[in-house]
């Protein structure tokens, strides 16, 4: 009995260890319905631009953004293969465990069947019974042989429960290989894939080094645009820091007025005091004539000649100095992060906190351009970005990725309408807005709409979007927004 539990217990253990890496393959099967879901927006936009013969620099974006998510989807394939290769040897050495352990069974269950057949005649048994010195011990002897058959049934039972589970596994075994057989098939296919894509992708960039002119020229006006779009995000932030330190100072002066004037009822309650306590001193003191200032008490007999030099002494010597208390004073804010107030502190701290996690700021889309310097997809020249560019569906809604207070709308050539929304020490922008939704000091909320994409002169529909972060010693400047929104 002791040895069934043992067993019992080493396959519990095994259950739960063979469940451990199924979290991993589970978070890889989602990431990889994830990249298939952005492949397949990713097409669509591909057959959108593909429409507008003007699009073909929006064409090699798709294009090079679906290679990349292929890239990336065969990474993860393989991840999950080895996963799945970890569970096959896993599973197989579990199986061979657990052969083992049947062959013991069967082994113990082989020696009590011989010793059941070596004594099998009813006369042996009963002769073991009748040969008991006492009838607790003929007793105990009969006890003996049920329990003997009971382990034997028992045994066999272990032996069925056994071949069941080692059948299961087997089953599990042939599946997981089948799904490895699968995911091998589904590589091969994005390597084909691939393949096709990147001969179109050269297709594409052969036909646009013939436009190079025109792709030289916008490229120089997009930088431009860029430029002073920047630059309107540095004199917006500039206004913002300066009026969120003008309030502070203006609430630091109204607060040291008050402590002023708080200072000053302060001591003249003390003087009025002191004055009121001296003159009852005097009065005390002096008397009037050589009658006794104090009745019974002859210490304080003062004749009447002596009334006006007492009078003078009591008048120079019972009020005391007075000390001058120092008057608090609240600190200056140096900063503009010191001049936040705790609620818009507070919201800057769960900002922060949610890097990685911040919603896109359109429902759909891909990146086109990356953050900072970058190397253009035709030429030898390299283009430099404080934002990324996400390429979008017509007429998409753009969306707030947090909740702040829209600070500024402005229009920069190139970049259409711009939305400046403050998130305390944060800031984010939304540039090539085709129309706005919300007014100039609109407190908005994660997800809500703020306007919608407008299309480019190439007819592309790309939304521009920066994140600017205010440093302590109050200089802005810009973050790469894909490491902060949601992957």
């Amino acid at each position: 009995m002791r040895f069934g539990f043992v067993v019992i217990l080493m396959l519990a253990v095994q259950m739960v260890v063979a469940q451990q890496p199924s979290s991993s393959r589970s978070e890889l099967e989602s990431r990889r319905k994830s990249m298939l879901n952005n492949l397949l927006e990713t097409q669509q936009q591909l057959e959108a631009t593909r429409g507008d013969k003007k699009a073909s620099l929006a064409e090699l974006r798709a294009l090079q953004a679906k290679l990349n998510e292929r890239q990336k989807l065969i990474s993860n394939i393989n991840q999950e293969i080895n996963s799945i290769d970890n569970n096959i040897e896993y599973s197989t050495q579990e199986i061979e465990q657990l052969r083992q352990q049947l062959n013991t069974l069967k082994m113990r269950y082989a020696q009590s069947i011989r010793y059941a057949y070596m004594h099998r005649s009813s006369y042996n048994m009963l002769a073991f019974v009748f040969s008991s010195d006492d009838f607790n011990m003929a007793i105990r002897r009969m006890r003996y042989l049920r329990k003997y058959r009971e382990y034997r049934k028992y045994q066999a039972d272990q032996i069925k429960a056994m071949n069941s589970t080692i059948e299961k596994k087997i089953d599990v075994l042939n599946h997981t290989k089948s799904q490895k057989n699968i995911l091998r098939t589904a590589e091969e296919q994005q390597k084909q894939v691939i393949q096709k894509e990147s001969n179109e992708k050269d297709r594409v960039v052969a036909s646009l080094k013939g436009r190079e002119h025109e792709l030289t020229r916008e490229i120089a006006e997009n930088k431009k645009s860029l430029k002073q779009l920047e630059k309107a995000i540095e004199a917006a932030i500039r206004k913002e820091i300066e009026i969120a330190r003008r309030k502070a100072e203006e609430e630091r002066k109204r607060e040291e007025a008050r402590q002023r004037a708080e200072e000053e009822r302060r001591i003249a309650a003390e003087k009025a005091a002191a004055d009121a306590h001296h003159a009852q001193d005097v009065k005390v003191m002096t008397g009037s004539g050589t009658k006794s200032a104090v009745p019974g008490n002859p210490r304080f007999n003062v004749p009447a000649s002596n009334d006006k030099k007492l009078t003078e002494k009591v008048v120079a010597t019972a009020t005391p100095p007075r000390v001058a208390t120092p008057r608090p004073s609240t600190p200056k804010a140096t900063n503009y992060n010191l001049s936040l107030t705790p609620e818009v502190a507070a919201l800057s701290d769960n900002f922060e906190s949610n890097r990685g996690k911040l919603p896109w700021p359109v429902e759909k889309g891909f990146i086109a351009e990356r953050f900072g310097r970058q190397k253009h997809p035709v030429y030898k020249i390299e283009t430099e970005n404080s934002g990324i560019e996400i390429q979008t569906s017509a007429n998409a809604s753009v969306r707030a990725v947090f909740s702040g207070t829209v600070k500024n709308i402005f229009f920069v050539p190139g970049m259409g309408q711009c939305v400046l929304i403050d998130h305390g020490r944060f800031f984010t922008v939304y540039s090539r807005l085709g129309n706005v939704a919300v007014g100039k000091g609109a407190k908005v909320n994660m997800k809500q709409t703020i306007g919608t994409v407008g299309p480019n002169d190439d007819g592309e529909y790309l939304m521009h979007f920066e994140l600017w972060k205010v440093s302590s010693n109050d200089k802005s400047a810009p973050q790469d927004p894909s490491g902060w929104i949601a992957h």
